[in-house]
């Protein structure tokens, strides 16, 4: 009796492990069929009317197709990284675009600055700094204040301007605007010298280094998904864009001792304070000359 009872047991065990083993089968199967019916990785269609700064980009050109079908790829399925940088350009593109207006400049070059920087102060590993990520010696060659206690290239308003007019003077130098960004990444002689010796007057004409050659396609396709998210397949709320909250501006011409004790005086922390006014560099603001700073105090 206990012999049946044992290999009775033995049977319904073997039974109910194949069982358990085709449930599994087929939730596998049901589970790469799901998959492959709602997560496609896609070619994606390139535009036919791409351009920057009202200059065309030449598709019919097989090159320049890959190289921007390249990017396009790139930046869209970067997803994170798109997310973010369409969150944070409704944060600083309304203080952008005026700037450019004011200065001369093609609104596309905003997308120039969101190539650089991505809008995160950080300092690239070559020392570049601030949104537009100048280099410590061309700040100073244009203006810009840069030592240990203050960095402009951390304002917005004083880089832009000194931007522009490195931008304007390379178009007038080079021809176009497109060309003007590539020397924003490789230099005006490292661009016209190149032109010179190629014989060419075009950016989509010559050979520049590997990344100046894939610069302004990468500007090209920032503006395209940034501009057409929704056709990206970005979704989002409203709501879930960042926004750049209020400040009142607070001129001061003497030595601030204590940044802390600054920020409380406008019910505010220090903390707060350096994110409104990041070319704020130490602990206190250094004034021996009387120059006039403008520091930003958000309204709550």
């Amino acid at each position: 009796m206990d012999k049946s009872i044992r290999f009775l047991s033995f049977i319904i065990v073997i039974f109910t492990t194949l069982l358990f083993v085709n449930a599994i089968q087929k939730s596998d199967t049901n589970l790469k069929t799901i998959t492959h019916e709602n997560y496609k990785i896609q070619s994606l269609k390139l535009p036919e009317n791409l351009n920057f700064s009202g200059e065309r980009v030449p598709l019919e050109n097989q090159n320049v197709r890959e190289r921007m079908d390249r990017e396009l790829l790139v930046n869209t399925y970067w997803q994170s990284n798109g997310l973010l940088l369409i969150k944070r350009a409704n944060k600083y593109f309304p203080v952008l675009e005026p700037l450019l207006k004011k200065y001369g400049l093609p609104d596309d070059f905003k997308f120039l600055a969101v190539a650089e920087s991505a809008f995160i102060d950080e300092t690239s590993s070559a020392g570049a700094a601030g949104m537009w990520h100048f280099m410590k010696e061309t700040g100073i060659e244009y203006g810009l204040e840069i030592n240990n206690n203050v960095d402009e290239r951390y304002n917005i308003e004083k880089s832009t301007e000194v931007a522009a007019t490195y931008l304007k003077k390379s178009k007038e130098k080079l021809g176009s605007w497109t060309l003007a960004a590539a020397a924003y990444n490789a230099g005006n002689y490292g661009v016209s010298s190149r032109l010179v010796h190629q014989k060419v007057s075009n950016y989509y004409d010559v050979l520049l280094p590997n990344e100046t050659e894939r610069y302004v396609f990468r500007i090209i396709a920032l503006k395209e998904v940034l501009t057409n998210p929704e056709q990206y397949g970005f979704v989002f709320e409203k709501e879930d864009l960042y926004v750049l909250p209020k400040t009142t501006i607070v001129k001061v011409d003497t030595t601030i001792t204590d940044i802390a004790a600054f920020a409380r005086q406008f019910g505010i922390t220090y903390k707060e304070l350096k994110i409104h006014n990041a070319w704020l560099r130490e602990t206190k603001l250094i004034n021996k000359t009387g120059k006039v700073y403008e520091i930003k105090i958000p309204v709550k």
